[in-house]
């Protein structure tokens, strides 16, 4: 920490204490919006780091906040930051980064669920970085994962998530945490938990520990229809408890199992992605 030409205390990076930033704009963090801050520059740091070099990449950021994360992209030397972010109060904190770093930083005001996230890559390098709001991080992953465009619009994601979510992602078959999020991340990247994050990180503190997923898009997955994968993992999940012939009984049952050579008695969770996408491709 060090002071500013007025005064004013700064931080590693020339802005002032996220803390004071907050309570500037008034940012008390809304449980609504699934927002919980992380005011360390270090540990933003560490996540962005994580993401690789940015050096010469576009990199769309969703629910920056106060701008934490985004101060440690553009810090961590990110070619171009675009942030989505949906909370008004957020904007002119955002507005005093950006001016920080000229030509660097766009913000966009508005929902993430009704982004148009391609369109912002504009066919250019572009990665993922972002603590994704608690109450829509897991619909926006399945929606990137699940774009019909495959090689994917991004080279690589990286992700904060509560870690009981992490755990789901990285999932392998035969393992509790192991469903629909491992069957479509294990089908289309190679996904890791880098690091965890605990509570005490962030503003205010959730009641469980975070992690960082890294997600890389594999180049040439086992080709599947989306939909129709999403329907053989709905079913089968569903109601995960109850042998395959079973859980699948509403879109073939017995004679699907039959086609694709798997055992009817076999439950959800003891099945291989390329299993699930033979399944996909019979239906």
């Amino acid at each position: 920490m060090a002071d500013s030409p007025d005064g004013r205390k700064t931080s590693i990076d020339g802005l002032p204490p996220l803390r004071e930033v907050i309570e500037r704009h008034s940012l008390q963090a809304r449980k609504s919006l699934g927002q919980n801050f992380l005011l360390d520059l270090n540990l933003t740091g560490k996540i962005a780091r994580a993401a690789g070099d940015l050096s010469q990449t576009t990199v769309i950021e969703v629910g920056p906040g106060p701008g934490g994360l985004t101060r440690a992209l553009l810090m961590n030397g990110a070619r171009r930051v675009v942030a989505i972010e949906r909370d008004e109060r957020c904007l002119d904190a955002l507005a005093e980064v950006s001016s920080h770093y000229p030509g660097r930083l766009e913000i966009i005001p508005g929902d993430a669920l009704q982004t148009d996230f391609a369109a912002i890559a504009g066919g250019q390098p572009t990665c993922i970085v972002a603590n994704l709001p608690y109450n829509i991080g897991t619909e926006l992953l399945i929606r990137w994962l699940t774009v019909a465009d495959w090689p994917p619009f991004y080279s690589s994601m990286t992700l904060m998530f509560q870690r009981e979510v992490a755990e789901r992602i990285v999932a392998k078959p035969a393992s509790e945490s192991y469903g629909r999020l491992g069957v479509l991340s294990g089908w289309r990247t190679e996904a890791k938990i880098a690091f965890d994050v605990p509570p005490q990180a962030f503003t205010p503190p959730p009641k469980v520990t975070s992690s960082v997923v890294h997600l890389v898009p594999r180049k040439t997955p086992l080709p599947a229809d989306v939909r129709k994968l999403g329907r053989v993992t709905e079913a089968a999940f569903g109601q995960r408890r109850k042998m395959l012939r079973q859980s699948l009984k509403s879109i073939g049952g017995e004679s699907l199992l039959e086609a694709a050579g798997i055992d009817g008695t076999r439950r959800a969770e003891t099945l291989s992605v390329e299993e699930f996408v033979r399944l996909a491709n019979l239906l």
